[in-house]
C-alpha cells in the first residue's frame, strides 16, 4: 500500500472513531484543545499562509465532531491560535500546547485530540514530518505515548 494510501486511511480510520465518541466530546477543554491542534497542524512548519489557513478552517467546518461547538466560536479560537503561532512560532507553540495540555484531565478527550490532529494533518494526503512532529509534542503535553496514533 503506498503511503498516500496509508495516511488516508489512518486518518479516515482516525475520523470514525471520532464520529463514534461525539456525543462524549462537548466541554470546554475540549474544544480549545481541539482549535489549539488545529493551529499547530496548520503551521507546523513554522509559517502560517492564508491557503493553510483557509483549508484548515474549512476542515474544522466540515467536521462532524467540531459540530457540537458553534462555528464563529471556533474560528475565532482557531484564528488567536494561530495569530499567536504566527507572532513568535516558537514562543506561541508554547502556550498554544499549554492549551491542548488542558485535555489532558480526560482521557478520552486527551485521544481525540490527537486524531484530530492526525485527521487534520492527513487530510490533504501529506500528512509530512513537521506536522507529525508537532503532534509527538502535543501527545507529550497530554501524556500520552505517540506509538498509539503511530507517530
Amino acid at each position: 500500500m503506498a503511503l498516500w494510501d496509508r495516511v488516508k486511511e489512518s486518518a479516515q480510520s482516525m475520523q470514525s472513531q471520532l464520529t463514534a465518541k461525539k456525543n462524549d466530546l462537548k466541554s470546554g477543554a475540549f474544544r480549545d484543545a481541539s482549535m489549539a491542534m488545529c493551529a499547530l497542524v496548520a503551521a507546523a512548519d513554522g509559517e502560517v499562509d492564508a491557503a493553510e489557513r483557509r483549508r484548515v478552517a474549512q476542515l474544522i467546518a466540515g467536521n462532524e465532531v467540531l459540530s457540537n461547538f458553534p462555528a464563529e466560536d471556533l474560528q475565532r479560537r482557531f484564528n488567536e491560535y494561530l495569530d499567536k503561532l504566527a507572532a513568535d512560532f516558537d514562543f506561541g507553540k508554547v502556550g498554544v500546547l499549554q492549551e491542548v495540555a488542558k485535555a489532558k484531565k480526560k482521557p478520552a478527550e486527551a485521544r481525540a485530540v490527537i486524531q484530530i490532529g492526525v485527521v487534520i494533518g492527513g487530510a490533504d494526503g501529506d500528512f509530512d514530518d513537521a506536522e507529525q512532529s508537532v503532534v509527538r509534542e502535543a501527545c507529550f503535553a497530554l501524556g500520552l505515548p505517540p506509538q498509539e496514533f503511530d507517530l
